[in-house]
C-alpha cells in the first residue's frame, strides 16, 4: 500500500467515526487555497468565522476543508492533494472534541498535575491530550500548551490511549487568559532592501509589481520543499530587482507574507532573505 494510498484510508475510517478529515503538506500545514480562492477572495467556506459563499471542490480554507463525507475525500478534485500530503489532519471542533497540544516534556509534567486524565497521544516532543466537549481555539495559552477546537485543526497520530474525560473547567480557563506571549503577527518584516545603486533596467514600474506578483504566486503554490522554494523566490527577486534601488520594504512585506501565510517562520524568512543577499554578494 502506498503512502497515498494509506493516508486516504485512514482519512475515510476517521471520517465513519464521525472525524472531519484534511490532508496536511510538508511540514503540518494545509494544502493552499487553489488560484481562486487565493487570499480568501472566494469570500471563504460558509463554516468559517465569516461565513461566505465559496463551494470550491478542492480542499481549500484550511481546517474548514475538513469533512467526513467520501465522495468528497475520494474525488478527482481532492487526488492532487492526497498525492502530496505527508499526514491526516482534523478538526477537533467539528467532531466536538478539545485537543491540549502539549509541546514538550515540561508541559506535559504541567497537565499531569494539573488536567484530569484523559485519552492521551504521544507526539514528536509532547503529547495530545483529548477531551469530549469544544471551546474557542487558543495558542501559547501557558508555555508548551495550545488548545485547539473550533477554527482549528491538529494531526492525526493514532487512537491513543485511555478514556476520554468530559473538558474540564481547568483547560475552559485557559482559553479565557491571555497568552503568555503574542506570537509575531504574518506582515511582520525586519529584513531591510539592498541600498542598490547601479542604474535601473526596469523599462516600467510595471515590471517590478509583476516580478513581486509572480514570486508571491510562486510561494502560495509551493506544494512541498517549502523552505527551498521561498529561499530560490528571494534570490530570485534580489537578483532581478535588488541592486538598483527599486525594492522596498514595501515588496519585502509582501513576500514575508506569503512565505509565512504557507507555514514558515518569521526567523526562516530573515535567514532565508539574509542567505539570498550573501550568496548575491549584497
Amino acid at each position: 500500500m502506498t503512502t497515498t494510498t494509506a493516508l486516504l484510508h485512514a482519512a475515510l475510517r476517521l471520517a465513519e467515526q464521525g472525524m472531519p478529515v484534511m490532508p496536511l503538506r510538508e511540514g503540518k500545514g494545509p494544502m493552499g487555497n487553489c488560484r481562486a480562492c487565493r487570499k480568501n477572495v472566494c469570500g471563504g467556506r460558509p463554516n468559517m468565522k465569516t461565513p461566505g459563499t465559496c463551494a470550491c471542490a478542492a480542499p481549500c480554507h484550511a481546517w474548514a476543508a475538513a469533512t467526513t463525507d467520501p465522495d468528497v475525500l475520494t474525488s478527482a478534485a481532492w487526488a492532487g492533494a492526497w498525492r502530496q500530503a505527508q499526514a491526516v489532519a482534523y478538526h477537533p471542533g467539528g467532531a466536538g472534541l478539545t485537543v491540549v497540544d502539549l509541546d514538550n516534556a515540561e508541559a506535559v509534567a504541567w497537565a499531569r498535575q494539573n488536567l484530569p486524565a484523559t485519552k492521551t497521544v504521544p507526539t514528536t516532543r509532547g503529547a495530545h491530550w483529548i477531551y469530549r466537549g469544544t471551546l474557542r481555539s487558543v495558542n501559547g495559552v501557558r508555555p508548551g500548551v495550545d488548545l485547539k477546537s473550533t477554527m482549528a485543526y491538529a494531526q492525526w497520530r493514532g487512537p491513543g490511549t485511555g478514556s476520554m474525560a468530559a473538558l474540564p473547567e481547568a483547560v475552559r480557563a485557559l482559553a479565557v487568559k491571555k497568552p503568555a506571549a503574542a506570537r509575531p503577527a504574518p506582515c511582520t518584516v525586519s529584513a531591510t532592501a539592498p541600498v542598490g545603486g547601479e542604474e535601473c533596467r526596469h523599462r516600467s514600474p510595471a515590471y517590478l509589481v509583476r516580478g513581486i506578483a509572480m514570486a508571491e504566486q510562486r510561494i502560495e503554490e509551493a506544494a512541498a520543499a517549502i523552505h527551498t522554494t521561498v529561499y530560490r523566490t528571494f534570490l530570485a527577486v534580489l537578483s532581478a530587482h535588488g541592486r538598483c534601488g527599486c525594492l522596498t520594504e514595501a515588496h519585502i512585506k509582501r513576500l514575508f507574507t506569503a512565505a509565512q501565510e504557507k507555514g514558515e517562520s518569521l526567523r526562516n524568512c530573515e535567514d532565508a532573505w539574509t542567505n539570498a543577499r550573501t550568496t548575491l554578494g549584497m
